[in-house]
């Protein structure tokens, strides 16, 4: 069965845009993908639409053959937003594959090693305070993460992630996060203040969520290595999951790790199996973060098979639409060294409508359906009503309040 028609589609997802790929076989079956290219990804659409000459006529079930060939023809620079467009569409072809099959995709990846991904709530209160239009309740004070706490524990789940902020005078949260931009401080300096904020943040979830629950804190490109360990030590008598750190010293982010006394994850930014090795090598994380839309969930496999060779467990880089949490659930059921799932549980109030079923959740864990494909699709009536926006994205933090 070939591969007929290969077309993009977007829509508004309030602060940011959802993207799409929609692939179509000569028998009319569809398979689908959905991308990103918002968070430092510009792009990724036009080189979709440039690749798509290059996989018409080909065999759906050749998606390795397909991501090889269209790999030698970007070989020159084949990483960045190239080879985010190679992993929509292998994630595109995955779907159609396993639709033409009849089965679920995981049954293409070796099957299911578990039927229920314990979940993370991923940027608990980052949301409600970024974006109070779009996640209610609004957080504007400590008291408002306390109770988020709460609601976490309430609500089933036993796990939660949150980012750094800052309290003025007034007692209202603001995101500090000078690695995009905001604030504009690209020496990344980790003074005091950022330190007693941040440890009051920590302090107000744990009140809030209570002694059984694992938190979880992103730092993102937020510090330099030097700023890493001063958080590390400030924070080293509390209770943390994990840190998560970007960087892109393999030597630096080893380092790091040696000096905390929490484990570290991190490579949620990385694109093919050749930028974790040195990672692998270096031993520089507890837990490596593999983003299976970037990547393509297929190539992803091959990255946690080499993670498992170093001992290394693996979690799914997740904070897209619906239709991405279903694709990283079907790579988290299928790896067997799988430490936890990235979730969002803040959604848009129109999520729901952009797609045919929603993440089957029950008691903070994601049970994997049995249907095939990726499990749900977009709607492209509800996608077509809202049509995508410009001004989105990390271009545009300082324009937009994101």
């Amino acid at each position: 069965m070939k591969v007929a028609e290969i077309e993009t589609l977007h829509c508004d997802a309030g602060w940011r845009n959802y993207h799409f790929v929609k692939l179509t076989t000569e028998d009319g079956i569809v398979g689908w993908s959905e991308f990103d290219e918002g968070f430092g990804s510009p792009g990724v659409t036009q080189v979709i639409e440039r690749m798509r000459e290059r996989v018409v006529g080909h065999e759906v079930g050749e998606h390795e053959r397909v991501y090889a060939e269209l790999y030698c023809f970007t070989r020159p620079a084949a990483g960045g937003v190239v080879a985010e467009g190679l992993g929509a569409i292998e994630n595109a072809m995955l779907d159609a594959k396993a639709k033409t099959l009849g089965v679920p995709c995981y049954e293409l990846l070796g099957g299911k090693v578990r039927d229920r991904i314990r979940l993370y709530w991923s940027h608990c209160a980052t949301w409600r305070i970024n974006h109070p239009t779009y996640y209610q309740p609004a957080i504007t004070d400590l008291d408002g993460v306390k109770a988020l706490g709460a609601e976490v524990r309430e609500k089933g789940f036993g796990a939660l992630k949150t980012n750094i902020f800052l309290y003025g005078e007034d007692g209202r949260p603001q995101g500090w996060r000078p690695g995009f931009g905001a604030p504009f401080q690209p020496a990344l300096n980790v003074e005091k203040d950022v330190l007693r904020n941040l440890r009051t943040h920590l302090e107000a979830f744990r009140d809030g969520a209570g002694p059984d629950m694992d938190i979880l804190l992103d730092l993102n490109f937020n510090a330099k290595t030097e700023g890493y360990v001063k958080i590390l030590r400030s924070i080293a008598d509390l209770d943390m999951f994990w840190i998560e750190i970007d960087s892109y010293n393999a030597d630096a982010l080893a380092y790091v790790r040696q000096q905390s006394p929490h484990p570290i994850s991190s490579c949620e930014t990385l694109l093919g199996l050749r930028e974790f090795l040195p990672y692998f090598r270096a031993q520089s994380m507890d837990v490596a973060i593999v983003d299976a839309v970037w990547n393509g969930v297929w190539q992803s496999m091959k990255i946690a098979a080499a993670a498992e060779a170093f001992e290394v467990n693996v979690a799914p880089h997740n904070f897209y639409g619906h239709l991405c949490t279903m694709m990283n659930a079907h790579f988290a059921a299928a790896v067997p060294n799988l430490r936890i799932m990235e979730i969002d549980i803040d959604r848009l109030p129109w999520d729901h409508e952009l797609f045919t079923a929603l993440p089957p959740i029950e008691d903070g864990h994601l049970v994997i359906p049995d249907t095939p494909g990726w499990g749900t699709e977009p709607n492209e009536e509800a996608i077509r009503a809202r049509p995508a926006t410009g001004g989105t994205g990390l271009l545009h933090y300082g324009q937009k309040k994101i």
